[in-house]
């Protein structure tokens, strides 16, 4: 329908701005980026980069804290929440009722129990629908799934912990399409569950999955259908693939518990390989861009950093972590957390909770602290890194948002706030260890007996 609007005589529209100032207020948020807030769709946010681009967000908390919306009872899990819309979705696990999760992490024996896949309202909290399906784990760290859903173009996809991917409309939960690792791939789930977070690129929706010539496998997104497979190894690891643009052309960066590798992802072609075997197969956090390279962090191996010459397409080690005990770390070893990247320097937790800053041309550490992890010395003493204009949020494993400055010159913490109870014992002290989600100027965080949603806008 054309709108017809009140101009001047001299054909200037003096009510154009009024107007769409007006519509916007009705249609949603008006954002830089557009019409609506940003959305949160699968791990990392838009870009997969844990860089949250909103703007009008708080600078630091009013007294008490922020302003909790809303908060859903659900069961427990590692999965981070995906936002889209006004939708969020997320996976929890039930276990069966005449069975009960073991006492000790490291247990790997079966226990009987469901996986969910939950829609919930995003204004609040409301369960709009749930499907679950039989899933009994032999995992260690048996809390639940570890994945963050995929959403995008009315499908949510998700992958449980052993390996049970699926398809389903956005609508009601209705499955499109599934696919089981273990039974389609002979997956032998690893210790800790299938972990790494599936990527969508274009009509691929790229997968670490494990088996002979099968670690990453290309499904066509609308029908499941194999597109390609790739690389061998023992063990898949736990990191999720991304797309970067490196040595003059996109790659597809596959780290598993052997090798950091470059693909084609149209093809699945193995572009390069450098051989990195890891303790336990401890491939987890995401691989970060650099200008001209990557930077890779693990517990156990420390880090490494790859560079591409220029006119090179394969890449050479510009550095790498020494062999080192797990307690006397020389530069990165992230368990878990991405760890940010910029201006030629990283900033991420430690093995131990020592928060550190680290130059990226030598890996020379400039300084560290405890104070967004645990306070303390703490094996794999974690907290989540997302940065949103010249600040970042930090949520640390103890259940606090922290607004804090990261430079080289040190940690600066600007406004904490409790805002979640750390509730799964684990790792043998209560520990929050789900990635957030930050859409809508909220933030979306769950542990395992509830998801709770803050207001982080600016008043």
């Amino acid at each position: 329908m054309q709108e017809h609007l009140p101009t001047t005589h001299s054909g200037a529209n003096r009510w154009w701005p009024i107007c769409v100032a007006a519509a916007l207020a009705l249609l949603g948020t008006w954002t830089d980026g557009g019409l609506r807030a940003d959305d949160w769709p699968q791990w990392l946010g838009p870009q997969r980069d844990a860089n949250w681009r909103e703007s009008g967000i708080l600078k630091a908390f009013p007294a008490g804290g922020p302003r909790r919306v809303w908060r859903t009872a659900i069961g427990s899990g590692y999965t981070g929440p995906a936002v889209v819309g006004n939708r969020v979705y997320l996976m929890d696990r039930q276990v069966a009722t005449n069975a009960a999760k073991a006492k000790n992490a490291f247990d790997t024996s079966s226990i009987a129990g469901t996986e969910r896949v939950l829609c919930l309202d995003a204004a609040d909290g409301k369960v709009v629908w749930q499907r679950s399906y039989n899933s009994s784990y032999t995992v260690s760290y048996a809390a639940g799934p570890r994945t963050t859903p995929v959403v995008a173009d009315g499908r949510v996809y998700t992958l449980g912990a052993m390996g049970q991917l699926a398809c389903q409309n956005t609508r009601d939960g209705s499955v499109v399409w599934s696919r089981d690792f273990v039974a389609d791939y002979g997956l032998k789930v690893p210790i800790w569950g299938v972990s790494a977070h599936p990527l969508l690129d274009g009509n691929k929706l790229i997968c670490m999955v494990g088996g002979e010539g099968s670690v990453a496998v290309a499904f066509d997104k609308n029908t499941g259908r194999e597109l390609w497979r790739a690389l061998s190894a023992k063990e898949p690891g736990y990191c999720p693939p991304v797309i970067y643009k490196l040595g003059g052309r996109r790659q597809l960066i596959l780290w598993h518990a052997e090798a950091v590798n470059g693909l084609d992802p149209e093809t699945g072609r193995v572009l390069w390989s450098e051989p990195w075997k890891l303790n336990y197969g401890l491939a987890i956090p995401t691989p970060r861009l650099l200008d001209d390279g990557l930077f890779l962090t693990c517990f156990y191996n420390g880090s490494m950093r790859l560079r591409f010459e220029p006119g090179h397409e394969v890449p050479v080690v510009a550095w790498k972590t020494a062999k080192q005990s797990e307690r006397d770390t020389v530069n990165l070893n992230s368990i878990m957390a991405t760890p940010w990247v910029e201006d030629g320097y990283v900033y991420g937790p430690c093995s131990y909770g020592q928060f550190r800053c680290l130059r990226l041309d030598t890996g020379e550490r400039l300084w560290e602290t405890f104070q967004p992890t645990v306070g303390k010395a703490e094996r794999w003493g974690n907290c989540f890194v997302v940065k949103n204009g010249a600040q970042w949020f930090l949520l640390s494993e103890q259940g606090d948002l922290i607004i804090a400055r990261l430079s080289p010159k040190g940690y600066e913490e600007l406004s904490r706030a409790h805002v979640i109870e750390p509730d799964n014992r684990d790792p043998g002290r209560p520990v929050v260890w789900s990635h957030p989600a930050f859409a809508h100027r909220r933030i979306y965080l769950r542990n395992d007996s509830e998801i709770l949603c803050y207001d982080l806008a600016a008043k």
